[in-house]
């Protein structure tokens, strides 16, 4: 009896000793992992039940904030001016997470027990939120949506020797106040409305999405000249509207067959496909595919929340057996992809002497004392090119809206250096179906002393004329944000 009596105290004592470390592994050891497993609700009621900072516009508009809610959730997300802002500010859903801001900067914003400070404050728990402001400027965010209007497409606008964005939209956008709704069949609803379409409106076009550049590309194209090889600048192309490929029968053929030809200036002023095409058969792939590179092509924008993606140039290798396709990416076609955040680093690089500072859309984050804890400090992505070469550039981009394709843009009293892009879809075809062109224009005023870069796409879809042009489409989008910047008009 005693023997048995002791292997019973023996069994329970070591069950007692499991389950008291498993208990103190639980509540210790994977305390943190557990509280902040997914699928942990407590956690999330937890997360959504304290205050939450809020998100500004650099000049002041509070563009996501939170607000009481008799729920069990005790506070709900709101974001007062809906879709305008919703590519920065993103979502804050109890289904799908955070983007944008919200996530990139959800350590500072989501709300957090405040240190004691005084003897009654030991016996009450009060919590603190930082808020981010933004580099967003809300008047050129708000003429981005209005000039894009009823089109889809992106706009980037920079300032080129800091790296702010100053607006960034991306058409059709989403209303983010259905995804951080506490209904869970409402977030359900909203989140499959806003992934359906041929351009989803949670797809940021501004970043996340490459086009082929067309002619835009061409201001790589002509500084990679006066970096590899500048005796072509002085070279006169003859007057052509089709230009023999090499190793082929194939010809290719400038925007409606228009004949053009001449030195430099003339051919970028013109966008003169066969002129620029056999420009990049002259500079070579192994030049070509370097300023590109050096341009930020096959690199991942360094931008302060998730999303962006890498724009593409073949490596030189990708030419060795098809040097056709060397003539196409030259002009911006054949494989090259882009997206408009891309083509704005590209034009900032020239704006700003050659460097590209790294795009960003935090500026500061401040406590609930209005104190200062965290401010952007700017700095250099990438050298693109030498300030001379830049000089060069901006001064043959002036001549693209003076008297060029992009003269529809000029301002009065501003200097404005621009590239026009049309990425014709179907050259290979001849066709000339409607709306199978992407649009494109880089610009940046005033030329001499940039204070703005601005990058529009609008790509193919429904309802765009034949053959547009990026003039016809994206330059109006560009002229306003110019305009909306600088003050005139």
């Amino acid at each position: 009896m005693q023997r048995r009596i002791l292997f019973l105290a023996i069994f329970f004592l070591v069950a007692f000793s499991l389950l008291f470390l498993q208990l103190n592994n639980l509540q210790v050891l994977q305390a943190q992992r557990l509280s902040s497993a997914n699928g942990n609700n407590n956690a999330t009621t937890k997360q959504l039940s304290l205050p939450r900072g809020a998100i500004l516009t650099a000049d002041g508009k509070v563009i996501a904030d939170t607000v009481s809610a008799n729920d069990i959730y005790h506070y709900q997300r709101q974001y007062p001016y809906g879709a305008l802002y919703s590519d920065v500010t993103g979502y804050y859903s109890i289904i799908y997470g955070e983007s944008g801001i919200e996530a990139a900067y959800n350590s500072y914003l989501q709300g957090r027990v405040a240190p004691p400070n005084s003897l009654s404050s030991l016996f009450s728990t009060k919590y603190h939120t930082d808020s981010v402001v933004t580099t967003i400027n809300s008047t050129l965010q708000s003429t981005a949506a209005k000039a894009l209007g009823a089109l889809d497409g992106a706009v980037v606008a920079i300032q080129p020797s800091t790296g702010n964005i100053l607006a960034m939209y991306s058409s059709p956008s989403f209303n983010p106040n259905p995804l951080s709704s506490p209904s869970g069949s409402i977030e359900n609803a909203a989140w499959k409305q806003d992934n359906q379409g041929q351009y989803p409106p949670l797809l940021n076009l501004a970043v996340a999405r490459s086009f082929p550049p067309g002619s835009t590309f061409k201001i790589v194209t002509t500084s990679a000249i006066y970096d590899h090889d500048p005796a072509i600048a002085t070279q006169s192309f003859p007057v052509e509207s089709t230009t023999k490929l090499p190793e082929t029968s194939l010809t290719l053929h400038n925007y409606a067959y228009e004949a053009c030809g001449g030195t430099l200036p003339v051919l970028l002023q013109v966008s003169c496909d066969t002129g620029f095409a056999n420009i990049g058969l002259e500079l070579g792939a192994n030049n070509l595919s370097e300023e590109a590179n050096a341009f930020g092509f096959n690199s991942v924008p360094p931008l302060d929340i998730s999303g962006a993606a890498a724009s593409t140039f073949p490596p030189a290798s990708f030419f060795s057996q098809n040097l056709p396709q060397l003539a196409y990416s030259a002009i911006g076609q054949g494989n090259d992809s882009a997206t408009p955040l891309q083509m704005a680093l590209v034009g900032s690089a020239i704006a700003n002497h050659g460097v590209i500072e790294t795009p960003h859309l935090m500026s500061e984050i401040v406590n609930d004392q209005n104190k200062v804890v965290k401010q952007y400090q700017p700095h250099a992505w990438k050298i693109a090119t030498s300030p001379q070469t830049a000089a060069k550039v901006t001064t043959l981009m002036e001549g693209v809206v003076n008297g060029g394709t992009a003269q529809g843009i000029a301002l009065p009293g501003i200097k404005i250096a621009a590239k026009t892009g049309t990425a014709q879809t179907n050259l290979s075809s001849g066709s000339t179906a409607t709306g199978l062109d992407d649009n494109w224009m880089v610009a940046f005023a005033p030329a001499q002393n940039p204070q703005i870069v601005v990058a529009v796409v609008v790509p193919q879809q429904p309802g765009l004329s034949a053959n547009p042009t990026g003039a016809q489409y994206a330059g109006p989008v560009v002229k306003a944000m110019l305009a909306a910047a600088l003050g005139v008009g």
